[in-house]
């Protein structure tokens, strides 16, 4: 995760013993997931090049390769092979790597040793190849056990050496709604690393304090000019609509945006002046919400300066209204349902006009707020990090060869800082994490799957010394973010997901976090709090060259929609290798369905009735589990955007999209949590189950 001792120096040489340390850490990591040694390696942590412009000390020029597109470069390859977390050892012969060898470099000899994983066994010299039968002798008991004139006085003692060995360590598979050992199959462009800065408890817990701080102005600026409440769930749609536009540097809160004045966050106050309309439940109801409205239209426009004309239009359509209702006697639900329409259509563009004005000043000083609180939260990071003598890094330079990889979780320039102690209580089913007297609850299944998360992509705290620190981090800041609700965290039920990987090759999530994935390969809102758990970032950001992927963007957030489904089309179109997208709308939204009614990679669609299917509870992680599922009140758009290539591989066929949908019904989770029960799930990795006596 950190890229402290990779970035390139000013003498542009890089120490030997430092990046074979680096090996020796990640390869010592014991309990974490291994892959197959291949011709292909995760760049963790990236070897970034360094500076164009700068000779080495051969005088060598640099390769001044650029990944614009203006400027041609070599075309990467793309890797073959399983995905691994570990570095190839070129240095040995295959038969000591299948022996379980390994070289690594010793900082305090300043000179290569050799251990051997399956032993313990290290040395100063080459190891000897051992020679014996395979067959009449697998483990070598009956050699010599000699190491063919090694000196013994030139064995290294380790501490390892002394202790009793017992049978290899099992690897842990947590059960639970999610599948964190299917490997990934997507490939994307190599990638300079964030500059955001590291989580810290203290700058979380102050960053929350100034969005609470920022959610009350919100609701105290509607009350005072627009005498309304803020419109329910717009702050936490205007954060991820300001986020497709930012360029700032905090994560969460939008701090360099074009054009200041928020659209989403205009026309969702907007509809609720004078008043906030909801479907009414009966005729008394249809009848009340008219005479309300009438009231509250004619109030606002003889309390504002308007034109003449406006104010004369709406006050006579008002006061017809309200005169038809003093007059009208055993009227039904749908006159008062179409009366109402028609005089919202006949007042409404006079009210908007008459308080545009006011309602762009609530959205320009929401905003202004928002960036005079990032600035804050950046004075007090630096302010922390200067107290732990770390310097902001520079930002990396750009990659300059494309390299295809399998996609990585994201990593940062800037150092992590030393983390404080954070306090945790298991209760029950339930465990709280506390930290400055503030307590954040998540179920303790779900912590052992951030645990399970966290031991795959964290290869820099091996002693876990940092982990409760950053949940609560992690907890914190979706705790801010939705603000008791959890419309925009709602995700995929499981047996849906377990078929779109069975039948579609899916591995990726595009809209998830470590709370809610299902897949340990994702994509999520916040980089910085998640790349500890796997994130690979936001979706806008991933340069995606092959691989099949589920897309279930949040609710009513057209914004992040629209620039999604232009990102998937520039993907497909600029790949030739198997690349494919199956997403998931509400099907009301008419403008992104006759998007992709045009698109040219749009292979097949169906669409799920509503109140026949469920998604999972936003708080998943922290609600009973009788509580997880829920009905979809909205019809749901299931749609298949791929290449060729990738309709070739995974093509939508009828066998394949009849499974899906009876992946939909009502029921299946509950089907296969009872299963799991009668029957657990073999783990493969600890081989076939015992035959009966």
């Amino acid at each position: 995760m950190e890229l402290q001792n990779c970035l390139p120096s000013m003498k542009n040489d890089y120490k030997m013993n430092e990046m074979n340390d680096q090996q020796e850490m990640i390869n010592n990591v014991q309990g974490w997931n291994t892959m197959p040694s291949h011709d292909i390696m995760i760049p963790v942590p990236i070897k970034i090049q360094p500076p164009l412009g700068i000779m080495d000390q051969n005088n060598m020029q640099m390769n001044n390769s650029s990944p614009h597109p203006s400027v041609i470069h070599t075309s990467p390859q793309t890797p073959h092979g399983l995905p691994i977390n570990t570095y190839i050892e070129p240095e040995l012969p295959l038969e000591l790597l299948q022996q379980g060898w390994k070289k690594f470099w010793s900082k305090r000899e300043n000179r290569p040793y050799f251990w051997n994983k399956l032993t313990g066994e290290s040395l100063w010299e080459f190891p000897p190849l051992r020679q014996f039968d395979v067959i009449s002798d697998p483990l070598g008991i009956t050699s010599d056990g000699q190491h063919n004139g090694t000196n013994p006085m030139l064995l290294k003692k380790r501490p390892a050496e002394e202790i009793v060995l017992g049978p290899a360590t099992k690897k842990m598979i947590l059960t639970g709604p999610w599948e964190l050992e299917i490997p990934t199959n997507v490939v994307i462009f190599e990638r300079s690393p964030s500059m955001l800065s590291q989580p810290h408890p203290d700058i979380e817990f102050y960053r929350g304090n100034l969005v609470a701080k920022l959610r009350q102005c919100y609701q105290e600026l509607c009350q005072s000019r627009e005498n309304i409440n803020a419109p329910k769930e717009s702050f936490n749609r205007w954060l991820i609509e300001r986020k497709v536009f930012d360029t700032g540097t905090d994560p969460l809160l939008p701090s360099q945006c074009y054009p200041e004045v928020s659209l989403r966050m205009y026309n969702e106050i907007m509809n609720d002046i004078p008043l906030r309309l909801a479907k009414p439940k009966y005729t008394a109801d249809a009848r009340k919400q008219l005479s309300i409205y009438a009231e509250a239209a004619k109030n606002l426009i003889e309390s504002r300066n308007t034109l003449q004309e406006s104010r004369k239009v709406v006050k006579w359509n008002t006061e017809d209204t309200l005169q038809w209702l003093r007059k009208t006697v055993g009227a039904t639900y749908v006159d008062f349902q179409e009366r109402l329409n028609h005089l919202k259509m006949q007042c409404q563009p006079h009210i908007a006009q008459t308080v545009k004005e006011s309602v762009e000043g609530i959205c320009s000083k929401v905003y202004h707020l928002s960036v005079e609180y990032a600035r804050k939260v950046k004075e007090k990071n630096s302010e922390l990090l200067i107290a732990q003598g770390i310097t902001e890094m520079a930002p990396a330079p750009a990659v300059l060869t494309l390299h295809k990889v399998w996609c990585y979780p994201v990593q940062f320039v800037t150092p992590a800082p030393r983390l404080p102690p954070v306090e945790y209580m298991a209760d029950k089913e339930q465990t709280y994490v506390r930290f400055n007297g503030e307590r954040l609850l998540i179920n303790t299944v779900y912590l052992q799957k951030l645990e399970q998360l966290y031991r795959y992509s964290c290869y820099e705290d091996k002693k876990m010394e940092n982990f409760m620190a950053r949940v609560w981090c992690l907890l914190k800041r979706y705790s801010v973010f939705c603000s008791n609700s959890p419309d925009t965290q709602v995700s995929v039920p499981v047996p849906i997901l377990e078929s779109l990987h069975r039948n579609f090759g899916v591995t990726f999530e595009c809209f998830a976090s470590p709370l809610n994935c299902y897949f340990r390969q994702y994509c999520s809102a916040f980089p910085d709090t998640d790349a500890y758990f796997g994130s690979r970032g936001s979706i806008l950001d991933l340069n995606a060259v092959s691989g099949s992927f589920v897309v279930n963007p949040p609710i009513h957030c057209d914004e992040l929609i629209d620039a999604t489904l232009n990102h998937i089309e520039r993907l497909l179109s600029e790949s030739s290798e198997p690349l494919s997208f199956i997403i998931f709308l509400v099907d009301g939204e008419t403008t992104f369905v006759q998007k992709l009614d045009t698109s040219q990679f749009k292979r097949r669609q169906v669409v799920i009735p509503a109140y026949e299917h469920y998604y999972r509870h936003g708080f998943q992680y922290s609600v009973p589990k009788t509580d997880v599922n829920i009905r979809s009140p909205t019809s749901t758009l299931v749609v298949w955007l791929q290449n060729n290539a990738g309709c070739q591989r995974w093509s939508p066929s009828e066998d394949r999209v009849e499974a899906l949908l009876e992946a939909f019904r009502p029921g299946r989770e509950r089907d296969r949590d009872r299963q799991e029960l009668l029957s657990p799930t073999p783990n493969p990795l600890l081989g076939p189950p015992p035959l009966p006596v």
